[in-house]
């Protein structure tokens, strides 16, 4: 019986995961969750699939429906689990005058719900 051969995991050069960081930051930036998704599949075919199933602990058919373009969008866990996968991270950073909602006058950041 032959051996089935297995795909060794391989990852992007690091110019092209900053490439595809940047298109991901430059989709963040405008806000718009199709352009989001679009640029998060598109950094996926960059990787092995099944290594970033394997890493997000996601099926494989689901990374690619979360990112298709479908009106059902991923959820925010699928969204952090393949960027994670990916080793990207988010990051949050305050943007001035934005006119952003008023804030409570809270001490320290805490948990929702305390």
């Amino acid at each position: 019986m032959a051996e089935k051969s297995v795909r060794p995991a391989t990852r992007p050069q690091s110019n092209q995961r900053q490439a595809a960081a940047d298109c991901i930051n430059r989709a963040l930036a405008k806000a718009d969750i199709a352009e989001i998704c679009h640029a998060i599949g598109t950094a996926t075919h960059l990787y092995n699939i099944s290594d970033l199933a394997q890493k997000s602990g996601l099926a494989r058919p689901s990374i690619h429906r979360a990112f298709a373009g479908d009106p059902k969008k991923p959820n925010f866990t699928t969204v952090l689990n393949v960027l994670d996968a990916m080793g990207f991270r988010l990051h949050v950073a305050v943007r001035r005058g934005t006119g952003a909602a008023r804030l409570k006058s809270v001490a320290n950041c805490q948990e929702p719900g305390r």
